[in-house]
């Protein structure tokens, strides 16, 4: 279907206000892309197409991690997408913007910006004593709490808790147990939990399953988890596939086993 003028200045209102203010030939970014607008973005490394279809305002993204993430939460898109995008559909403009500001969001951080950061200001450091070790690993800790930050929207990821002072960025595998700076740097290696959450999951006294569902250790007191108001039905609000073999890395090598 042809694009109202309406249509036009609303897919262009999302794009710009939600980080995409590049404006780009729709040929020139997908070939013959027919009746889309195209969009990039100078703070996340994807683009965009966007159109109105009969099923509702349609975003493809041509970014395959994000694609992927994206996938787990938002409507595919029945129509053909153009070459080498994914695309996903919504029916109004509120989720409109909200879908154009995670594409945004997970850009910025998947699957490997953290790690590109961490090499690009790590690159002339030296790592001969402990101590340059541990200003290194700083930096990787700091990029990736920003990286966390984004993915989770700034909001703790169990309580939508999102005072940035009472959030930390937890490690599912811990940063000393990773193989590889590219395991350390990776958002769905991380959770962005409250402080109490966090303490407990570094310590083993919680986890979480693979649906998202929080676990409570054996050893973590039911008076002590009421205090914290950590009780039962507590989830993770989103997940990943990504997620879930950290997850299980954990429940096997840290967690303390369910009650």
């Amino acid at each position: 279907m042809a694009l109202s003028p309406l249509d036009r200045i609303r897919l262009d209102k999302a794009a710009v206000d939600e980080g995409f203010g590049l404006r780009r030939p729709s040929e020139e970014a997908a070939g013959d892309a027919g009746n889309w607008l195209a969009y990039g973005s100078l703070g996340a490394p994807a683009a965009l197409l966007l159109t109105r279809a009969a099923e509702g305002y349609v975003v493809a993204v041509d970014h395959p991690g994000v694609a992927a993430d994206l996938a787990e939460r938002w409507p595919s898109w029945p129509g053909a997408a153009p070459a080498g995008h994914a695309a996903f559909v919504v029916t109004d403009t509120a989720p409109l913007h909200d879908l154009i500001r995670e594409v945004w969001r997970l850009a910025r951080t998947l699957p490997t910006a953290p790690l590109r950061a961490f090499q690009d200001r790590t690159a002339a450091l030296p790592r001969r004593t402990e101590a340059e070790r541990l200003t290194v690993q700083r930096i990787g800790q700091d990029l990736f709490r920003v990286a966390l930050m984004d993915y989770w929207s700034g909001a703790c990821a169990v309580t939508g808790l999102s005072d940035a002072r009472l959030l930390r960025a937890s490690h599912i595998r811990p940063w000393a147990a990773c193989d590889s700076d590219s395991e350390r740097l990776d958002v769905h290696n991380g959770l962005l939990l409250a402080v109490h959450l966090d303490a407990a999951f570094d310590a083993g006294l919680i986890a979480f399953a693979d649906d998202g569902t929080l676990l409570a250790a054996s050893a973590f007191a039911p008076t002590d988890r009421t205090i914290l108001g950590i009780h039962d039905g507590m989830r993770l609000h989103r997940l990943s596939p990504a997620h879930r073999p950290r997850l299980a890395w954990h429940r096997e090598n840290v967690f303390r086993g369910a009650r």
